[in-house]
């Protein structure tokens, strides 16, 4: 396991790169299907890295309890190589509840990832709707726990949530508070 920081070309206020991905229910989920919501959670994670698991139950619980918020999971780990992340592992994840989000995505050809410029897993970001264009609002680590078995005592992604929910700008948005995890599984 390599150990990587999040460090995305991403700037703050730029806006989301569009997706059209295969979901864990078989239906095909895209950027524009979320505009309805007032903030898009786009986290790249996957099913076998401890850092990413230990940030299951918080962005389950980020996605039970803001209405206007849509959570993401996207996994673009290489399966051939690390077959607890294949799709069907994924499935298994969210049938057995470990995994609810509004949706949880496969990145097969690893696109998606590389537009997002998505390092580790977690790689969480943060969109504010603007008007209909996601525009980043915060790219950071889900909260201050930087190693799986830590107990968090601060929330980032719960604060930066809020903030983008009700129109205030993340406090510490332009902090240098990256997210920390296995390095994504990149293909050859």
């Amino acid at each position: 396991m390599t150990l990587t920081e999040s460090e995305s070309e991403l700037t703050l206020g730029d806006e989301a790169p569009a997706f059209a991905l295969p979901g864990v229910d078989g239906e095909t989920h895209t950027l524009d299907e979320y505009r309805d919501h007032d903030a898009l959670l786009v986290v790249f994670t996957c099913n076998h890295c401890p850092y990413a698991k230990a940030k299951f139950e918080e962005l389950n619980r980020l996605a039970a309890t803001n209405d206007n918020l849509a959570v993401v999971g996207i996994n673009s780990n290489d399966a051939e190589e690390y077959p607890e992340d294949s799709f069907e592992k994924m499935v298994e994840y969210v049938e057995a509840g470990e995994v609810d989000y509004d949706a949880y995505l496969h990145d097969e050809s690893q696109d998606v990832a590389r537009a997002y410029g998505a390092t580790c897993t977690p790689d969480p970001f943060l969109f504010r709707n603007d008007d209909g264009a996601f525009r980043l609002a915060y790219h950071g680590r889900i909260d201050d726990a930087m190693s799986p078995d830590a107990d968090p005592e601060r929330f980032h992604m719960r604060e930066a949530v809020d903030a983008v929910l009700n129109g205030r700008a993340v406090p510490f948005a332009e902090e240098l508070l990256p997210s920390r995890g296995c390095n994504i599984k990149w293909r050859g």
